[in-house]
């Protein structure tokens, strides 16, 4: 009799040890998958949202009430002018830039000659984000509005939905 026709010898059983296998090397390469997608997350951020602070192109000083509100706000010396513009209503916004690159939303109504009184005729708001190319800037004050403004246009989202836009007219 060969070992072949001995029947009676007991065999290991394969299955148990191949499903351990599979599920051991099937959570590996979940958690490997895992990991290496979060690494590339924090490498290639949302396109069109600035994820941190970058010097933009700046122009002249900010006027002495923003620089003022900026040293409140703790900036980083002087805030220089990245964008100025005037609505149809006749409001002034300046987007300004501290040396530390973080940016301020500074607007008076009825212009930089009109009277100037913070929280009445004239909002500061610091924590300013803006678009990758620096041509769109939208910052919340904390009655939940959410102010944004480019070039072309200023949007006051009010916190109960309604929508308020000014166009910008030439000075």
């Amino acid at each position: 009799m060969t070992p072949l026709d001995d029947h009676s010898q007991r065999r290991r059983p394969l299955f148990i040890p191949v499903v351990i296998a599979t599920a051991v090397l099937t959570v590996g390469g979940l958690v490997t998958g895992y990991v290496l997608s979060r690494g590339r997350e924090a490498k290639n951020p949302e396109p069109g949202i600035s994820q941190g602070p970058s010097l933009l192109a700046v122009g002249p000083l900010c006027r002495p009430e923003t620089q003022a509100m900026g040293e409140k706000a703790g900036a980083v010396g002087e805030l220089r002018q990245v964008l100025r513009v005037r609505t149809e209503s006749r409001t002034v916004v300046w987007i300004c830039q501290d040396e530390a690159a973080h940016l301020y939303y500074h607007a008076n109504k009825g212009g930089g000659e009109a009277k100037w009184v913070e929280n009445k005729t004239a909002l500061f708001l610091d924590n300013v984000s803006h678009d990758d190319a620096g041509r769109e800037f939208w910052a919340a004050a904390e009655d939940g509005a959410i102010f944004a403004v480019n070039a072309d246009k200023l949007i006051i989202t009010h916190e109960d939905g309604r929508v308020e836009e000014q166009d910008v007219v030439p000075e």
